[in-house]
């Protein structure tokens, strides 16, 4: 068995895929390599004399410069290379990928839940979305006396998606907010949506009835609760006539083109982007050959990768599009004073990633080869199929809710060091392996992903209604950067 991995064959430095010992002679490519100190799993070593200012290369492509001469077969971190971006190095030139063969279409089909107003569910679920943090508890309130009073409830899951946003802002702000809560209450995944309201808050009833547009009456109801004298009851009354409605839904053969699957990563480590990440990616070009549609978001985790992306653009236009999302969200970071590239978390360093470059490299990986077909502002809905890239952070709360808005049926997380957060769709995390404790930390939990998570061991035995709901939403991305970039 291996016991490292040179990724790319120009690459300097090697991946521990376990703890490696001080002294050992490790084989790697036919060469053996004595290591002078402990190289913890995931982290790398040098294959070869490394001079100080040398590009440190791995996945094939630079991801730092020595800070200092490394010899060969030593640990290679950030006591000895830092990254070698710069905001200066954004002069892009468009030079098109080969676009992928085509793959025959195999005709597949998956169980879904056709809805009159367009789209495909997975699930059939009951959702509270409030207009107003103001209104959170409410709405909680409104869904423990539905659940105690209904003796059958028809809905996969009922759930109040809680955030402390809708008031007090302002312009974009206010806009990216509305635009973000009416995506979900449109999104196919949800049989039935309660709209709830204060009355007074900046995020009226008014406005976002025109935000959210044509819609099913039957299955979106609204309730302003300043307006009526029992809003817990009334809500409850409310919930009860969607959940009747739910009750004739059943699912039925649909074609795999209207899948509508986002990409994530969390906790990354240094397997993250040579296991789990390949993983999504393969899954991600096998959808797209079948003309489903997958998402890739995470901006600042594409700077340093950012030209392969752009080289596969569709044509001059996508290029263009994907400059000024990543200058633009440069620009964020240097407009409040912030380093671009200082991206790592301690976590990420600790499973042994070491610059933004490095990071980057592993987590454009879940975007496989495919074409990238559009580009989505922040809040923007899917509207091709292939591969979209979408404007959001790397914060995973807001960019896993920015991908249920944008339409996904389901998330793909991937995960070396661990976490739990799930967002409003079905999230799925895919372990990179890089963690026993964080896997024992999740093993025998139940293998649902309608809690939106999986391998939680804290749900495990639960009923669904008594399980920790991870459904409040990741929103405080809206504020400066939707203000200034509303559209890249």
């Amino acid at each position: 068995m291996n016991r490292a991995l040179k990724i790319h064959e120009r690459d300097n430095v090697a991946v521990a895929l376990e703890d490696l010992k001080k002294g050992e002679t490790i084989t790697v490519g036919g060469a053996e390599i004595r290591l002078p100190a402990e190289i913890a799993r995931g982290h790398k070593f040098a294959l070869t004399d490394l001079p100080r200012g040398a590009n440190v290369v791995k996945y094939g492509y630079p991801i730092g410069k020595t800070l200092r001469d490394v010899p060969r077969g030593s640990w290679v971190h950030s006591h000895n290379m830092a990254t070698a971006l710069d905001t200066a190095s954004d002069a892009y030139c468009y030079e098109k990928a080969p676009e992928p063969g085509p793959v025959p279409d195999l005709g597949l089909r998956f169980e879904g839940y056709r809805r009159a107003g367009g789209g495909v569910g997975i699930r059939n679920e009951l959702w509270v979305i409030p207009t107003v943090g103001c209104v959170n508890g409410t709405g909680e309130q409104i869904v423990r006396l539905f659940r105690e009073t209904q003796a059958t409830v028809h809905a996969g899951d009922v759930r109040v998606f809680k955030h402390s946003f809708g008031c007090s802002q302002l312009g974009g702000d206010l806009s990216a907010t509305r635009r973000i809560l009416a995506d979900l209450a449109r999104h196919p995944n949800a049989g039935g949506v309660l709209v709830l309201s204060l009355g007074c808050e900046n995020n009226t009833l008014a406005g976002f009835l025109e935000e959210l547009g044509g819609f099913d009456k039957n299955r979106i109801k609204f309730l302003a609760a300043q307006d009526v004298g029992d809003e817990i009851g009334e809500g409850v009354r409310l919930l009860r006539s969607l959940d009747e409605r739910m009750a004739g839904d059943r699912r039925e053969s649909v074609p795999i083109r209207e899948l509508r699957v986002g990409m994530k990563c969390g906790g990354s480590d240094g397997l993250s982007g040579i296991t789990a990440n390949p993983l999504i990616g393969a899954f991600c070009d096998f959808l797209v050959s079948q003309k489903g549609s997958v998402v890739l978001t995470e901006v600042p985790e594409m700077f340093g990768a950012e030209r392969i992306l752009m080289n596969r653009a569709r044509d001059r236009q996508v290029f263009e599009k994907t400059v000024g999302l990543i200058r633009n969200f440069k620009a964020y970071f240097t407009g409040n004073g912030q380093p671009v590239y200082e991206n790592p978390s301690p976590g990420n360093k600790a499973g042994g990633i070491t610059t933004l470059e490095e990071k980057s490299l592993g987590c454009v990986q879940k975007g496989g080869s495919a074409t990238v077909e559009d580009v989505l502002p922040y809040g923007e809905r899917i509207r091709k199929s292939g591969l979209s890239l979408l404007c959001a952070p790397g914060n995973d709360l807001v960019s896993a809710s920015a991908l249920a808005a944008a339409g996904c049926q389901m998330v793909l997380f991937s995960t070396g060091r661990g976490t739990p957060f799930g967002t409003a769709v079905p999230t799925l995390k895919l372990s990179t392996g890089g963690s026993e404790d964080g896997f024992s930390r999740t093993k025998g939990a139940p293998p649902n992903i309608d809690e939106g998570l999986a391998n939680h061991t804290k749900t495990a035995g639960r009923p669904s209604h008594e399980r920790e709901n991870h459904s409040s939403l990741g929103l405080n991305f809206n504020r400066r950067f939707v203000r200034n970039h509303d559209r890249p």
